[in-house]
């Protein structure tokens, strides 16, 4: 069995793209957690309206403050450990450690994932039901690339296990590429004339589906090579 690697050059610049919006997702929950905060020590005070493009987002999680919590603290840790577990230099290094810490990262994930789910239908979007669905919709994909990978792991199928971990990282991290991608419809709003609930919901199926695409390109492109006869599917045992 063989495996397609991609030279070095591609590989620093993923390494730089996942770096870069795992930033991004960073900046976005310290932020995020800095507002709310208060809200949950303090109580919910309602704002006077603003033309400012974040504010009403910032108002809508205001309303749910440890809902919105309980989602994105987790997702502090999932940011911070999922790219490391894609580190074969760590791996050889300290096994012991990769497994633990992809424990405590497939654990984030589960909350991310369910807290995403109860947001989706318990909390009003800006980008209404396209948005919610949108939502919805990656997030119970995301949660069952998790359990693949776990079930793929505990099986000792290595390949498949690293497959569905590609999947549900990719996901993870695509929200961080839909801040951009808001950012650009904001941009360019009076020449398309779109309102933010108008592009809301489609930016979040435009990112989510970018890296989508973006993992099985990359699950192809890496994936082993079987030698002729040898089953696709090959348990390793240890």
């Amino acid at each position: 069995m063989s495996t397609t690697k991609p030279g070095p050059r591609v590989q620093r610049v993923l390494w730089l793209a996942v770096g870069l919006l795992t930033l991004i997702g960073v900046a976005v929950v310290v932020r995020r957690t800095a507002l709310l905060v208060p809200v949950l020590r303090d109580g919910y005070q309602p704002h006077a309206a603003t033309a400012a493009p974040t504010a009403a987002l910032d108002d809508i999680f205001a309303r749910y403050p440890l809902l919105t919590l309980i989602h994105i603290i987790p997702g502090l840790l999932f940011m911070s450990l999922w790219p490391l577990q894609f580190s074969a230099t760590l791996r050889r290094r300290s096994l012991r450690w990769h497994r633990w810490s992809g424990r405590v990262a497939v654990v984030c994930g589960l909350i991310i994932g369910v807290s995403a789910l109860v947001m989706s239908v318990g909390m009003p979007a800006i980008g209404g039901v396209n948005q919610a669905v949108s939502t919805l919709v990656f997030g119970v994909f995301f949660l069952v690339a998790l359990g693949k990978a776990f079930r793929h792991i505990r099986r000792h199928e290595i390949a498949l296990h690293r497959e569905w971990m590609i999947r549900a990282f990719s996901i993870g991290l695509a929200v961080a590429t839909i801040r951009p991608i808001i950012g650009m419809f904001f941009a360019t709003s009076r020449v398309s004339g779109l309102t933010p609930s108008e592009f809301f919901g489609l930016a979040f199926w435009i990112g989510f589906t970018l890296h989508l695409i973006a993992a099985e390109a990359w699950i192809r492109w890496t994936r082993p090579k079987m030698a002729a006869g040898q089953p696709a599917r090959q348990p390793l045992r240890g």
